[in-house]
């Protein structure tokens, strides 16, 4: 099947991107925290706060691996690389490019960690996160895109260019 999947740091522009990228392809586009929140009927928030951080992420997991999708952008959660069986399903469901923003434009976009919902432990910095995730997103991404001085509208050109690539 053929799907882009977009992985990243919360504020990296997922979402986005992700929608000008599927109307620029025709395309569906797939958020896979709002597809959560409706199976779930209540927020991410809500559900890491009753549940925890562990059992969000098991969670997440298990949502991913239903998705089957042709066509389609889809926009992951910024931890959703902490699932190794999840991570391993979007690989087979087609590209997965990370978005790479560096800390100091997300210190500039996530005001606070708690309000934006990022998925962290207690006394964790944005700097301790983004440390701990680039590991995982450089180790399952086919494609880089560094976001850095580029507009949304080149960085939309180089994801279709991703998908033509992959067609090819």
């Amino acid at each position: 099947m053929q799907n882009l999947i977009l992985i990243g740091m919360p504020a990296s522009g997922k979402i986005t991107l992700g929608v000008m990228t599927a109307k620029a392809l025709g395309w569906d586009f797939l958020d896979t925290d709002v597809f959560i929140q409706s199976r779930e009927g209540r927020t991410l928030k809500t559900i890491i706060r009753d549940e925890g951080v562990e059992a969000f992420g098991a969670l997440e997991s298990n949502y991913v691996c239903q998705l089957h999708p042709a066509h389609c952008v889809v926009a992951t959660g910024g931890s959703v690389v902490f699932g190794a069986r999840a991570m391993a399903h979007l690989q087979r469901l087609g590209r997965v490019v990370w978005l790479k923003v560096g800390l100091n434009e997300l210190q500039r976009r996530i005001d606070s960690l708690t309000e934006r919902g990022v998925l962290h432990q207690p006394g964790q910095t944005l700097d301790d996160i983004l440390k701990q995730r680039e590991v995982l997103y450089r180790k399952y991404a086919h494609t880089v895109v560094e976001c850095a001085e580029k507009t949304p509208q080149q960085l939309v050109a180089e994801l279709v260019g991703c998908v033509r690539f992959e067609a090819t």
